[in-house]
């Protein structure tokens, strides 16, 4: 077993997180192939029903089986949603590397910017950029990733700033590389552990965010079987069973704490000290 593997998996929250993660996405990549009914299938007459041998998770309103959609769901949402994240801190990453990289009123000028963004919450925020571009799946995905790149853009500058004093980049200045390649290919490599750190924190982040924007509507559009518009639906009819809003409401919370717990794992695996 390699050895970053055996630190990470020393820390319980590193372990239980890995194992959130792993099965979660087992369930996005297989999961259309395990569902055991038609997730868009409307039974009348099946309605509300609770959990049973024929519908493990019961069914909603419409008679669908919730086990079903929850498995199809995964897909749409945690896909969307890591989608958004990498968007977002390769955005940011290279924004805040390059603020570091040329340093003076530039970086000042760029730094102020990001902080007047930041100033704004990312809900806020993403709600601001959907309303604009109109709802859909793909424009909450655009919204999100822009959302999160300010803040990938500050955690990325204050690593870079001391690589930006490291002799390997002033050997590449002085060889007259362009800065386009110092950015990307000096300095950037070498902040990639806290930004690999700080994505997987933020995909549980981006997880509840999707999730927020679908409750509502302005994400994912019905008939999907995403996770928020689950919610979203189920609202006018918990009173009838609950099943229906707690179910989907269990996967967005496991998926967040597991990217979450993984992050905080892989925080303490890659730390030189340990």
């Amino acid at each position: 077993m390699p050895e970053f593997l055996k630190r990470l998996l020393r820390t319980p929250q590193g372990a239980i997180g890995l194992v959130l993660v792993v099965l979660v996405l087992i369930i996005v990549i297989f999961g259309p192939s395990l569902a055991p009914h038609d997730p868009e299938s409307l039974k009348p007459l099946a309605r509300y029903k609770g959990m049973s041998a024929a519908y493990w998770l019961g069914t909603d309103q419409y008679g669908r089986d919730i086990f079903s959609r929850l498995l199809i769901g995964a897909r749409a949402t945690v896909t969307m949603a890591v989608l958004a994240t990498v968007v977002g801190t390769l955005a940011g990453a290279v924004i805040g590397t390059t603020s570091a990289f040329l340093g003076g009123r530039a970086d000042e000028v760029i730094m102020r910017t990001i902080d007047a963004v930041m100033s704004i919450p990312s809900l806020l925020f993403a709600l601001l950029i959907v309303n604009l571009l109109g709802s859909s799946t793909a424009n909450a995905l655009v919204a999100v990733a822009i959302a999160f790149a300010p803040g990938m853009a500050r955690i990325t500058r204050s690593v870079a700033l001391s690589v930006r004093k490291q002799d390997y980049v002033s050997a590449a200045i002085a060889r007259g590389e362009s800065s386009s390649y110092i950015v990307m290919r000096e300095m950037l490599p070498n902040v990639i552990a806290p930004i690999i750190v700080e994505m997987t924190i933020r995909v549980s982040f981006a997880v509840m965010l999707f999730a927020t924007l679908s409750f509502l509507g302005l994400g994912a559009q019905p008939p999907a079987a995403e996770w928020g518009l689950m919610v979203s639906e189920a609202r006018r009819y918990m009173h009838l069973s609950a099943g229906i809003l707690v179910w989907p409401s269990i996967a967005i919370a496991l998926v967040a704490i597991g990217f979450n717990l993984l992050g905080d794992g892989l925080r303490d695996a890659l730390n030189p000290r340990t």
